[in-house]
């Protein structure tokens, strides 16, 4: 489909993607999440979208197609950044992507479902293991089971702690693990392309202290306040420099040429805005120990390729 969106609309969004962000502990959602492709909203109410476009991956896409169908599908692994208008809800948006109102609330620190107009919203789908109830096993066997967290699980299949399982159920696990022997867990990972040599490691010295984990991501430790580096050549998409966004804490993602992301979370700063253009070996924000961290490293995640690291 031919692409119909001009410099003029990708300006105008990354003019607006610095919204007032504010300080707090929210604790849910999982640091490893998987990313969506950037996407701009189309212009209108998100439940009807008359006569509207999205674009999608620098693609246009019909109103017709994303009114009633996610804009994108759960094997999606890049960002989606979606600018409140008029007379959209967050249900409705969290319809035409596919997700639940958990899920952005969870990665934009939102408190309740109040949204405003020209507020930009990441949309952060969780990655994690979908998991089919035995006889006898409670949300925190299942938490142990897949390394989840009780808490996460609760709020994203919308239990309470009195709730009962039963055979049979369906439970999501927010950056759940698989097990070796034989329990559903969801989809395979997906086999990345491999893009040799393009990527640099964004520390320099320092240890990597787990390797992949979540969809794509290593943990990378040095010591707190050390130069974080742009591992490639790209753009800012999202800077935030405060809040818990989902487990991520302060953290970066730069999209580039090739069709990939990267992202750096747990900063203790940001150092570039959005919209910036970085380059390769370029210090863009300092290590640090916010978010789900249990202590000081960068979470680094490579989105749509293989990580090298």
């Amino acid at each position: 489909m031919p692409r119909q969106a001009d410099a003029g609309v990708f300006s105008w969004l990354f003019g607006t993607a610095d919204a007032a962000e504010t300080e707090q502990t929210f604790p849910s959602n999982s640091q490893n999440i998987a990313l969506l492709q950037a996407a701009i909203s189309p212009v209108g109410d998100a439940s009807s979208a008359k006569g509207d476009v999205a674009i999608v991956g620098e693609t246009s896409l019909l109103p017709e197609t994303f009114a009633t169908t996610p804009l994108k599908s759960a094997d999606d692994d890049q960002i989606s950044l979606y600018v409140v208008h008029p007379g959209d809800t967050l249900p409705a948006i969290a319809k035409m992507f596919g997700v639940s109102t958990n899920t952005i609330r969870w990665g934009n620190d939102l408190t309740s479902s109040n949204i405003t107009v020209g507020q930009t919203l990441v949309i952060l789908p969780i990655s994690g293991i979908q998991h089919v109830v035995k006889k006898g096993e409670t949300v925190q066997s299942i938490a142990k089971l897949h390394k989840g967290d009780v808490d996460e699980i609760l709020q994203y299949n919308n239990l309470t702690k009195d709730s009962k399982l039963a055979l049979g159920d369906v439970v999501i696990v927010p950056d759940g693990e698989a097990v070796s022997y034989g329990v559903a867990t969801g989809a395979t990972p997906p086999a990345y392309p491999v893009y040799e040599g393009y990527y640099m490691r964004p520390i320099i010295g320092g240890r990597k202290t787990q390797g992949i984990h979540g969809r794509n991501g290593v943990d990378l430790a040095s010591f707190y306040g050390a130069n974080i580096l742009a591992s490639a050549d790209g753009q800012v998409i999202i800077s935030r420099g405060s809040g818990w966004n989902g487990g991520y804490g302060k953290y970066i993602v730069v999209k580039h040429d090739n069709g990939t992301q990267t992202l750096y979370a747990h900063l203790s700063a940001t150092l570039v805005s959005v919209g910036d253009n970085v380059k390769q070996g370029q210090v863009i924000g300092k290590m640090g120990n916010t978010g789900r961290s249990t202590g000081v490293h960068v979470h680094f995640e490579i989105r749509g390729a293989r990580n090298p690291f």
